[in-house]
C-alpha cells in the first residue's frame, strides 16, 4: 500500500483492463479508492478488479464500450446509485490509427470516435457526479507526445490526440468554479501490449528493430516507460497534492519533448 490519498473516494478508469489503465486502476485502489474498472474486454476488467482486491483495495468491474455515450451514462448512473459521487475519472481508451495520409473514411471515423468522441463523452457525462465531490473532482485524459511534437508516422493520431490538449484547457475552465480539475497526460513509449502496434502499421515491418531504434534515437532516458510510472503521475494529478494543477498537458516521456 502506498498510503491513503484516496481513502473514501470513488474512481472510474475507462479502459482499465490492460496496460496503463490496469496499472492506474491498481495504483488508485492501493491508495484507498474504490475503483470502477471499465473495459470493452469484460474478463480483463474482472481480472484487474480482482488484482485490486488482492492488493488490499476494493473495485468493481464493468464491461463497457467507451465509444457509446449510452453505456458511459449507464456506468455513471450505477455509480450515482451506489455511491452518489465520483471523485476521480481517468480515461485511457485510445488506438494508434492508420499510418500515413492515405486513410479510408472508415478508419478515419473509427480513430476519431475512439480518440476524441470517447474522452469527450466520458468526461462531460461524468460532470454532474464530479460536482458532488466537494471540490475534489479530477479528470485526467490520455494523449501522447504526438500531441505535442510532430510525428511523420500517423498524422491522424497526432490530430486526434492533439485535440485533447486544447479540450482540457477549455474543460478546466468549465470545471474550475466547481473545483473540478482537468488535465491530460502525454506519454511517450510505454511498455504495454499496445506498444508494438505503433511500430507495426506497415506490412512486413520488423517491429522489434523499429522499436529499439526509436527508443535509442528519440528517448533521452534510453528506455520505454513502465505502466506503473504513468500510474504514478495520474495518481498525483488526481490527488490533493495537485490541488492547484488544472488545464495542463504533462509529458511523461523520458525527455522526448525536451529535445
Amino acid at each position: 500500500m502506498n498510503g491513503g490519498r484516496f481513502e473514501g473516494r470513488i474512481a472510474a478508469v475507462i479502459g482499465g483492463g490492460s496496460g496503463m489503465g490496469a496499472a492506474i486502476s491498481r495504483r488508485l485502489g492501493s491508495e484507498g479508492a474504490h475503483v470502477y474498472v471499465a473495459d470493452l474486454d469484460e474478463s480483463s476488467a474482472r481480472a484487474v478488479a480482482q488484482q485490486v482486491g488482492e492488493d488490499g483495495g476494493t473495485a468493481t468491474s464493468r464491461c463497457l464500450d467507451a465509444v457509446q455515450p449510452g453505456e458511459l451514462k449507464d456506468l455513471y448512473d450505477e455509480i450515482e446509485t451506489e455511491h452518489g459521487v465520483l471523485h476521480v475519472l481517468h480515461h485511457q481508451v485510445g488506438i494508434p490509427g492508420p499510418g500515413g495520409i492515405d486513410v479510408s473514411e472508415k478508419d478515419w471515423q473509427e480513430t476519431v470516435d475512439v480518440n476524441m468522441k470517447s474522452p469527450f463523452y466520458a468526461s462531460t457525462l461524468a460532470f454532474e457526479l464530479l460536482k458532488k465531490a466537494n471540490k475534489k473532482g479530477s479528470i485526467t485524459l490520455t494523449a501522447s507526445t504526438s500531441a505535442l511534437v510532430g510525428s511523420p508516422f500517423s498524422p491522424i493520431y497526432s490530430l486526434t490526440k492533439g485535440a485533447l490538449t486544447a479540450y482540457v484547457r477549455s474543460l478546466a475552465l468549465v470545471g474550475a468554479p466547481e473545483g473540478i480539475r482537468v488535465n491530460v497526460i502525454c506519454p511517450g513509449s510505454v511498455d504495454t501490449p499496445m506498444l508494438p502496434t505503433f511500430f507495426g502499421r506497415e506490412p512486413g515491418a520488423d517491429i522489434e528493430d523499429l522499436k529499439s531504434g526509436f527508443i535509442s534515437e528519440f528517448i533521452p532516458l534510453g528506455r520505454a516507460a513502465q505502466p506503473e510510472e504513468i500510474a504514478g503521475v495520474v495518481a498525483f494529478l488526481a490527488s490533493d497534492d495537485a490541488s492547484f494543477v488544472t488545464g495542463t498537458a504533462i509529458p511523461v516521456d523520458g525527455g522526448i519533448v525536451a529535445k
